[in-house]
């Protein structure tokens, strides 16, 4: 199964008052590369969520978002530094003696003082919160999976169909090419007859240039090369797995021997198919820079 490298994937667990949010999107990328976002507290699961993660996705840029909630209210604790708060009693009490200020401080006011009042993380069941946190991980790769798979298949079909169109557009260069050295032959010996004055043609003579031609402007080789290539992304095509990589090399040879062929053609009708081709290369080309 051939897998697109963008996709979206989201799964929701809740139980016993805790609730896990995983959201997942990706886009193509050279290589593997995980952007997390998780709460901070959570640090501990980021190598575990990699693991996972390697076990679904090759290739791309993955955005994963990781949400948790604790409906008890038991995540966070308000805490009183009372020492903090006499120190600066104290300190404000002697700032009014030493300048003659009024009183106004009011407990409102200590309470905004810096640290005198904070908010602490309670602590946290890890494995509990791992064993919930990697169920809603698995279903939301599962679900990113399918996206991908999906994208993948559809850009699997229109690809067999490129290739289809640059088969065809392959074996009409090989049709069109004995009716061009027919034809410069008779524009050769025409062309002949008209500086000779009707003079006798040397068959010979016409047949080496003839056969000179041909050799400039063979593609035979180059033709050959390229359906093979065709028939072997086909077959890639079909085999599936993680194939980004190696399609995009067989593009490159395509792509190749076509430019070949273009600086061949010595005729418009073959220079307006090999125009054909490059055009459906380069759609290639542009759709496997999405595949895994």
């Amino acid at each position: 199964m051939i897998k697109s490298m963008t996709g979206f994937g989201r799964a929701e667990i809740q139980e016993t008052g805790k609730k896990v949010l995983v959201e997942m999107k990706s886009v193509n990328h050279r290589y593997l590369d995980f952007n997390l976002k998780l709460p901070r507290r959570f640090s501990f699961v980021e190598a575990a969520v990699r693991g996972v993660l390697k076990e679904y996705i090759q290739r791309g840029k993955v955005d994963v978002y990781i949400f948790y909630e604790d409906e008890s209210g038991s995540q966070t604790e308000l805490k009183y530094n009372s020492r903090l708060a006499e120190q600066y009693v104290a300190y404000l009490a002697r700032m009014r003696e030493d300048f003659s200020l009024e009183e106004d401080l009011t407990a409102s006011r200590l309470a905004c003082m810096p640290e005198v009042l904070t908010m602490e993380d309670q602590p946290v069941d890890e494995e509990e919160i791992w064993a919930l946190l990697e169920r809603a991980l698995r279903s939301a790769c599962d679900k990113f999976t399918e996206s991908r798979q999906r994208e993948g298949e559809a850009l699997r079909k229109d690809l067999l169909e490129k290739l289809s169109r640059m088969l065809g557009y392959v074996e009409a260069i090989e049709q069109r090419s004995p009716a061009i050295l027919e034809e410069y032959r008779e524009k050769l010996r025409q062309k002949t007859r008209e500086l000779l004055e009707n003079a006798q043609l040397e068959e010979s003579r016409l047949a080496t240039e003839v056969v000179l031609f041909a050799d400039k402007i063979c593609t035979d080789e180059e033709t050959v090369r390229l359906k093979s290539h065709v028939t072997g992304m086909m077959q890639v095509l079909r085999d599936g797995g993680a194939i980004g990589r190696k399609l995009d090399f067989i593009a490159q040879e395509m792509n190749r021997e076509a430019n070949t062929i273009l600086s061949k053609a010595n005729d418009l009708t073959v220079s307006d198919i090999g125009i054909e081709l490059k055009t459906e290369i380069e759609k290639i080309r542009e759709q496997i820079q999405n595949i895994e």
